[in-house]
């Protein structure tokens, strides 16, 4: 690392001694000084919560989390359901089924013990570079180049990277790792990304007060806030469909299945419905109910986006009598239990209009 590396690094350590902010999975840098190591679980955790998810939207899972599975054993002793249940509405589900893949195979391998090389992390289910890098930086002090969004906006700009996203990452993953030092890298790596979340924001980034401002390089050449540059994004197809809910008009329980454990929702919570289709519906879907009743339809379009697509459901809701109906694969769920159903967001709008 040259001198100027070096005292960039220092400062924003410096900075980050400070105004580092208070997660419950993190470690302060007082703690980390008077001699508290980073749980591996719980920084694992938080990794894969705030993959593509806000820290606002990650703390309360985390918290009840890590208060029903206190260690990462306790969470492969857990059922699959429990665990889909306990995620309901936090997104991108394939996480949480990879995460119970890891801590089984946390515990059956490796004997409850995360390991503490990039290498060895980017072994188990789920865990990509970012995750390995985060994990051995932050856990284990490993010398690792952590880069997400927040790092990759800071980095471009004190580098001056003009370079669009995604080809320019390689750049940033190269710069992260030539500024981050071999003692504290954990720590380094939480200040860029604090410094991101707090300060070197997307838009009006706070320049004066930011320990990087002399440094800077697209501060100074005023392109701040242009940084980073993003290729153009591809837009959106959209999908339709038709959800059935049905009413017991007796008890007011709702019929619910089970999606398929792979695929998209793989393994969570839905009402019947039917396939998810790129062109809008030009028959009555009604006749795709999974029994027969009065559907009527509600005036309410459900509208849903996931990564690759938007989702439009139109709803279709009928008060009959369970006790003549076959469950076949679903089951009756009273209403009152249904907010600790496995339920998907999409699934809980499409509850919300067909209840409302």
């Amino acid at each position: 690392m040259t001198e100027t590396n070096s005292l960039t690094t220092k400062s924003l350590l410096d900075w980050y001694d400070r105004h580092a902010r208070a997660l419950p999975w993190r470690v302060s840098p007082e703690d980390r000084r008077l001699g508290e190591i980073p749980d591996p679980y719980r920084i694992w955790l938080s990794e894969v919560m705030l993959q593509q998810t806000t820290v606002a939207a990650v703390k309360d899972y985390f918290i009840k989390f890590t208060g029903t599975w206190p260690t990462v054993m306790d969470l492969a002793a857990a059922r699959q359901e429990d665990v889909m249940k306990a995620w309901a509405g936090l997104g991108y589900y394939s996480r949480a089924r990879n995460l119970k893949k890891c801590a089984d195979t946390v515990a059956r391998d490796h004997g409850g013990h995360f390991p503490d090389t990039e290498d060895a992390l980017l072994k188990l289910p789920g865990i990509g570079p970012y995750t390995a890098a985060a994990i051995a930086a932050i856990a284990f002090d490993r010398h690792a180049a952590v880069v997400d969004g927040n790092v990759e906006r800071v980095l471009s700009r004190l580098g001056l990277i003009e370079t669009p996203l995604p080809d320019a990452k390689p750049e940033i993953k190269a710069l992260m790792g030539t500024l981050t030092p071999s003692d504290r890298p954990g720590d380094f790596a939480q200040a860029v990304m604090d410094l991101g979340a707090t300060i070197c924001t997307p838009k009006r980034p706070a320049c004066a007060i930011c320990p990087w401002t002399q440094e800077c390089r697209a501060r100074n050449e005023g392109l701040a806030e242009t940084l980073p540059r993003k290729a153009p994004k591809k837009e959106k197809p959209v999908r339709f469909g038709a959800a059935f809910v049905a009413r017991d008009a007796k008890t007011g329980s709702i019929y619910l299945r089970r999606r398929p454990p792979k695929g998209l929702l793989g393994g969570m919570t839905e009402v019947p419905g039917t396939d998810w289709r790129e062109t809008g519906q030009t028959d009555d879907p009604s006749g795709q109910a999974p029994f027969a009743g009065p559907w009527t339809k509600r005036m309410t379009v459900v509208k849903h986006t996931f990564t690759h697509f938007h989702l439009r459901l139109t709803v279709y809701r009928a008060d009959i009598s369970a006790a003549g109906i076959e469950a076949n694969d679903g089951w009756w769920c009273p209403v009152d239990d249904l907010n600790s159903e496995a339920l998907p967001t999409v699934m809980r709008k499409v509850l919300a209009a067909a209840l409302d």
